[in-house]
C-alpha cells in the first residue's frame, strides 16, 4: 500500500474527510465528542481508573516519554501496515480489547464494536461482562476473541470456554488481575449500577443528555449477558456489578491455568501487568504469550506502565511467543512503539468506547481509520517499511527507552 492511499484512507490528503464524522481527525477529538454526548457518570466509567487514578496518567506518559530516532534515506513510497496474529491475517497491527457493559455506551454494543473491527480487519476480544453474548456477536459479524475472568463456580467457568469453542473464537485471554475489584472512586461517587436505576440523579441526566437517555430506553434492557448466559446454576444473583465481581476467583493459581489449557485447543493468553520473571514461568504453563495490560489503571494504580514491560517481557519469553500490549494507546504513534519495542500488537480499548458514544459503529471505523493512518505515517517518517522491518529495527530507532526498573 502506497503511503498516500493509507492517508487517503481517512481523507488526510484531500482537503477535509467526508462523513458524519469529518470533524474527527484525532483520538482527542473522539473523546471530546464522547464527553458531549454522554452524561457525566457514563464519560467517567470510562475515563476513570482505580483510587488515585496515577496509572491512567502514566500509562499515557511512557508513551509520550519515547522519542524516535528515525532512519536516514530509507524509501517509504509503499508503505504495509498488515501483520499476522494467531494464524490469521490483519490490516495492521491494532485490536480492541476486552471492555464490559458496552451497551451502556452505546445502545448497538458489542455488535457495532464487532462491526467495526470486521470492517477494519483487526481482532476484537468480547469481555466476560459483555453486554452481548458471542453467540449474538459471532451471528451478527464473526467469531470474537474471547477474554475470560475465571470465577469461583467451575461449572460457569467452564460453559464459558464451552461456548467460545462453539462459537469458533480462535483466541482465549484469561485476566490475572482481577483478585478483587479495583477501587474506581469515580464510580462509586456517580452510584454506578448496571442495570441502570431511575433515580433523581438519573432523572437529571434525562434532561442534560436527552439524546442518550432516549437511546437507552428505547433499547433492549441491560445486564451481563455473556456471563449470564452461563450461569443456569444461578450462582450470580441479581446481576449487578457486585454480584458479578464477587463470582471472580481470587484463589486464582498455576493449577487452574494448566487445567484451562487442557481445555482449550487454541490459542491461549494471560492479560495482565506481567513482568519478565513470571512471563518465562506461565510459559511452561503452555500459554502461547501474553497480553500486557493494567487494566487501563483500572485495577491495581501505580502498576507499571505495560509498555515498560515489552522489551523485557519479549527478551525473556523469546521470538516466538505472542506479545499483546495496552493501557495508555492512544494515536498510531504510540502502536509504533509498541511495534518497535517488541510487541506483536497494540490493543485499544478508551479510544473505541469514546467512538461508540460519539458516532456508533461508524465512530469506531473513524477510530481505526485514524490509527491506520497515523500508524503509516509514523513508519514512513521513521524509515520503516513494513511491520516486520519496524519490530526488527525497532531498538536502533528508539532514541530514549523506558525499561523496567530504569530511570
Amino acid at each position: 500500500m502506497r503511503i498516500t492511499e493509507a492517508l487517503d484512507f481517512v481523507g488526510l490528503t484531500r482537503g477535509r474527510p467526508a462523513g458524519r464524522h469529518a470533524h474527527l481527525y484525532t483520538i482527542a477529538d473522539v473523546h471530546r465528542a464522547a464527553c458531549r454526548a454522554l452524561p457525566r457518570s457514563i464519560s467517567d466509567y470510562i475515563d476513570g481508573g482505580a483510587d488515585d487514578e496515577i496509572s491512567v496518567a502514566a500509562n499515557k506518559r511512557a508513551f509520550q516519554e519515547l522519542r524516535w530516532l528515525p532512519a536516514a534515506l530509507v524509501p517509504a513510497d509503499s508503505i504495509d501496515t498488515s501483520t499476522s496474529l494467531a494464524g490469521e491475517d490483519w490490516s495492521m497491527p491494532v485490536g480492541l480489547a476486552p471492555t464490559g457493559y458496552t451497551r451502556m455506551i452505546h445502545p448497538a454494543g458489542e455488535i457495532a464494536v464487532s462491526a467495526a473491527a470486521a470492517a477494519a480487519a483487526a481482532p476484537y476480544v468480547l469481555s466476560t461482562v459483555a453486554t452481548t453474548t458471542i453467540e449474538d456477536v459471532t451471528v451478527a459479524t464473526r467469531a470474537p476473541w474471547s477474554q475470560l475472568y475465571v470465577m469461583r463456580d467451575r461449572a460457569l467457568t467452564d460453559d464459558l470456554i464451552r461456548r467460545a469453542l462453539d462459537a469458533g473464537s480462535p483466541v482465549l485471554e484469561i485476566a490475572i488481575d482481577t483478585a478483587v475489584a479495583g477501587n474506581r472512586v469515580r464510580d462509586r461517587r456517580n452510584g454506578l449500577v448496571i442495570p441502570p436505576r431511575m433515580t433523581p440523579r438519573t432523572i437529571l441526566g434525562i434532561a442534560v443528555k436527552p439524546r442518550y437517555w432516549m437511546g437507552m430506553l428505547a433499547g433492549e434492557s441491560i445486564d451481563f449477558a455473556q456471563v449470564k448466559a452461563s450461569d443456569t446454576a444461578g450462582s450470580l444473583p441479581g446481576g449487578s456489578i457486585a454480584d458479578i465481581t464477587s463470582g471472580f476467583d481470587a484463589a486464582l493459581d498455576d493449577a487452574e491455568i494448566a487445567r484451562i489449557r487442557a481445555l482449550w485447543p487454541r490459542t491461549l493468553l494471560l492479560k495482565g501487568p506481567l513482568g519478565p520473571q513470571d512471563a518465562a514461568r506461565v510459559r511452561d504453563l503452555g500459554v502461547d504469550g501474553v497480553h500486557l495490560s493494567n487494566h487501563g489503571g483500572r485495577q491495581l494504580d501505580r502498576a507499571v506502565a505495560p509498555i515498560d514491560l515489552v522489551a523485557p517481557v519479549r527478551e525473556a519469553i523469546g521470538p516466538d511467543a505472542l506479545v499483546l500490549v495496552d493501557s495508555g494507546v492512544r494515536s498510531g504513534g504510540d502502536i509504533a512503539f509498541a511495534i518497535a519495542l517488541g510487541a506483536d500488537a497494540a490493543f485499544i480499548g478508551r479510544p473505541y468506547l469514546w467512538a461508540l458514544a460519539a458516532g456508533g459503529q461508524e465512530g469506531v471505523e473513524r477510530v481505526l481509520a485514524i490509527l491506520k493512518a497515523e500508524l503509516a505515517r509514523t513508519m514512513a517518517l521513521v524509515g520503516t517499511t513494513s511491520i516486520r522491518s519496524l519490530k526488527e529495527r525497532g531498538p536502533q530507532l528508539i532514541a530514549q527507552r523506558r525499561t523496567l526498573g530504569g530511570n
